[in-house]
This record gives structure tokens, sequence and C-alpha cells, in this order.
């Protein structure tokens, strides 16, 4: 990716109250120039610090703003099925809606695999969202490693299928449900077959990977050979990775979207983490300069 980039450093820092005091290095260098600013939001602890910063670069007389933002983390709640539940998505999505304009105009927000593609439109017109997804990592990981081998790829459930599913029309595909039977979530398989393949399960993120889990064992009790998983987001809240072990998963393979949990399952068997950073760079370059 022919870009011409300079890095500059930002000083995470924090007064004795605990709220942040932050400070640009060379904040006059950034006049007239375009910035891309990776992000993390995994942890809400660290999310005002970022906003703090987002908000103001524009009065510094940038060019134009991208950032990149793998992981949108309130993604999972984007409706209200119950009145008094709050849509935390559309929350976040406000709050980074007001973003100054640049002098370029509106800035533009990355997204990787976001959970509903109709979180675009809960974004106001000072930004644009950018909806990318991973699974060509993926599949150039499919034929680096496993050309020949019997692929399958299963979808833990109908909506994971309608979203990922145009993907992989190269593959035999299973896809599975999910019902609740009392307080006990049933999963089985509702279309294909796993039998003697070596299925990876494909879904956009993994939190502490009970439905994974349960689709592992139906398409194991379906006659796959093996299974393993891809999935864009590796989110793990309270170590939940312990819980898929060699034993189960034959590989479990993730982004980096979510730095803070990659960094720790990296060398942990059966995970490995497909690295972003030059696809955002293509994506950067494609779509928002």
């Amino acid at each position: 990716v022919a870009l011409t980039t300079r890095m500059h450093e930002v000083r995470w820092g924090a007064f004795e109250d605990g709220f942040p005091n932050l400070f640009i290095e060379r904040v006059e260098e950034l006049k007239g120039r375009r910035v891309l600013l990776l992000l993390s939001f995994l942890n809400p602890s660290l999310i005002f610090a970022q906003l703090s910063l987002l908000l103001s670069l524009p009065r510094y007389h940038i060019r134009s703003l991208v950032i990149a933002l793998p992981y949108f983390p309130t993604g999972t709640m984007e409706r209200v099925d119950l009145e008094g539940q709050v849509a935390t998505a559309k929350t976040l999505a406000r709050l980074l809606s007001a973003l100054p304009l640049t002098r370029c105009g509106p800035a533009s927000i990355l997204f990787y695999d976001i959970h509903a593609l109709q979180e675009r439109f809960y974004f106001g017109d000072n930004v644009v969202p950018v909806l990318v997804s991973a699974v060509p990592l993926f599949l150039a990981e499919l034929a680096r490693a496993h050309s020949h081998e019997s692929i399958a790829i299963a979808f833990p459930d109908e909506g994971a299928c309608k979203r990922f599913g145009s993907h992989f029309t190269a593959f035999e595909v299973v896809t599975c449900i999910k019902r609740r039977v009392g307080d006990r979530r049933i999963v089985s398989i509702k279309e294909g077959s796993p039998e003697g393949k070596h299925v990876f399960i494909v879904d956009d993120l993994v939190k502490t990977g009970g439905t994974l889990l349960r689709c592992r064992d139906v398409l194991m009790e379906g006659g796959a050979l093996s299974v393993s998983a891809f999935v864009t987001h590796a989110v793990f809240p309270q170590e939940s990775w312990r819980r898929f072990t060699p034993d189960l998963f034959r590989r479990f393979l993730v982004t980096d979207s979510c730095p803070e949990v990659a960094a720790l399952i990296a060398n942990q068997p059966p995970f490995h983490v497909l690295p972003l950073a030059r696809h955002i760079l293509e994506q950067v370059s494609k779509y928002c300069l």
C-alpha cells in the first residue's frame, strides 16, 4: 500500500481524580494533514479518553480524519425488545457522530464485521461509517493451510448464515439453529452435513462462547472429523477463552480487533491471530482517501 505515513504520539495520562490528562505530541504538524487514528473501545473505562482525543483533532485544522475502530462493542445491543431497554449501539453511534467536521468534511469510521448492518444508519451526518469484513483474511488462511482438506463451513445460527453465507459458495455449508427449552438453549443442525469434514464455525464475535461450544458438540455428533472456528472479534470477557482447548477445537482463528485479548491468546493453542494492520491500510486507501 503506497501511503506515506508519519507517526504521532499521544500521552495518555490521568489526573489524581482519574480523569484523562491527554497531550498530543507535535500537534502543530497535524495542520493540513490526513490523520488515521486506530482505537480500541474494548475497555469501557478507556472510551471517554479516546472520545476526548477524537473531538479535539478537527480543531487543529487537520485535512481529514479516518478512525479505524475494528470492534464496535455495543453492536449486540442494537434494538429494544421490551420497553425500558436501552439500545446502547445507538448511544455510542450518537457520541461518535458528535465529531466536528474536518476541512474536507465528515470523518470516516472503519468497522469490521459490525454485528448488524443496519447500525450504519444509527450514525449522524458528521461521520461516514465504512463497513468491511475480515472474512478475506480467513479465506486466505484456508487457502494457505487447508487447501488439501475437505472443508465445510458451519454457521451457529441463521443470522450468521445470512450475513456471511455469500462468502462461502465454494464450500459445503452447515447451518445450525438455536431454540430455547426452558432455561436451556438447544443447538441443532438445520441444513447440511458435517460428516467426514473438517468444519470451521464462522461468526462475527465470541464472548463467553456457549453457543460455539454447543455447535461444536452437534457437529462432532454429526460425523465431523474435526471442528475449528473463525470469529472476527475475540471479546472473551473474564478469560472465557480458557474454555476453548485443543482437545475441543483443532484451530481457533481470530483477528486482533480486540488487541488486549489477542495479545493474551496469541501463543495459546488452539488460537491463531490474523493481524488486521495491512488490511486496514488497504481499506483506508480504497474507501477513505
